[in-house]
């Protein structure tokens, strides 16, 4: 045992942890972010007080905020829309007015399902009155097929109207010649 007041000892272990500069500190957290490079301001202080720093977690929050350390998360959604293409874009005919009965407008969209393998794709159709399902496909691949075996189930299902609108986003699946061409061989007389 040493013969040492507890408050020296406390004393001279916080003054070591106070000699440690911004800069220096900066560059410790580097390194630990070149190990870990998920470990956010709380993980990071853990580990430089597993290494001898003691270091307060408000202060390393600060110095990886002032130097952006901070974790750059990584996108978790697939783009579905590509609307950089050199198809036709017609005007939008919806104008977003909620229409006062069923079967007078039909929006579209796609989204996806993460699965085991990867992604499948979702194409649907609702009815902007009731806000239902009128018409879906499913499928591994986002093309134009999927979005006209949307447009083919909700036609067999609701068998719209002459008038009705579909109203899809500006995406190359849309807009493509089979997309533009399908509402034509369906349309009601």
């Amino acid at each position: 045992m040493i013969d040492l007041p507890r408050s020296s000892y406390y004393y001279r272990s916080t003054a070591r942890a106070l000699n440690l500069g911004d800069t220096e500190l900066v560059a410790i957290i580097e390194d630990i972010q070149d190990e870990l490079p998920y470990y956010g301001y709380r993980r990071v202080t853990y580990e430089l007080q597993r290494r001898g720093h003691l270091v307060n977690h408000k202060r390393v929050a600060r110095v990886m905020r002032e130097n952006e350390l901070g974790i750059k998360p990584r996108k978790r959604y697939v783009r579905t829309t590509d609307s950089n293409h050199d198809s036709p874009i017609y005007p939008n005919l919806y104008r977003n007015v909620i229409p006062d009965r069923p079967n007078m407008v039909w929006v579209a969209d796609f989204t996806y399902i993460r699965i085991a393998a990867g992604f499948c794709y979702l194409a649907v159709i609702l009815d902007a009155c009731s806000r239902k399902v009128v018409g879906y496909g499913l499928s591994k691949r986002l093309d134009t097929p999927l979005a006209l075996a949307a447009l083919q189930s909700a036609i067999e299902n609701r068998k719209p109207p002459p008038g009705c609108i579909h109203h899809t986003d500006r995406g190359c699946q849309y807009a493509s010649d089979d997309g533009r061409l399908m509402p034509l061989v369906y349309r009601v007389p």
